[in-house]
């Protein structure tokens, strides 16, 4: 009888050891968590530079983009001042200079000429 709980205890024993031996296998060591810490990192930072980048990029867009609108805007004002004078009237110039001012005031443009 001494025996075999004995040897059944052993039994569980090794069974134990064989499965926290395989967990010490699975399991990831310092060096491991170094090296992808490290990797993370390097991502981070490339992500960083690209994120800075795209503004950039966005930024030069949008300046370019409000330069096209004044332009725009520039024309159009030139037009309708050359056609008021041609035709003479000057109720049309004063309610499309205002039209015009309300338009540049909401996109944030500075009025020309002002």
């Amino acid at each position: 009888m001494s025996d075999e709980p004995e040897s059944f205890t052993l039994a569980l024993l090794r069974k134990i050891d064989g499965k926290v031996d395989g967990l010490r296998e699975e399991m990831a060591t310092k060096s491991d968590v170094a090296d992808v810490r490290s990797e993370l990192r390097s991502e981070i930072h490339s992500l960083r530079a690209d994120v800075a980048s795209d503004m950039m990029n966005l930024e030069k867009q949008i300046k370019e983009q409000e330069k096209r609108l004044s332009d725009q805007i520039s024309g159009l004002r030139r037009s309708v001042e050359y056609h008021s004078s041609t035709i003479g009237h000057g109720v049309l110039r004063t309610e499309f200079e205002e039209r015009l001012r309300r338009l540049e005031e909401h996109v944030g443009l500075t009025p020309e000429g002002h």
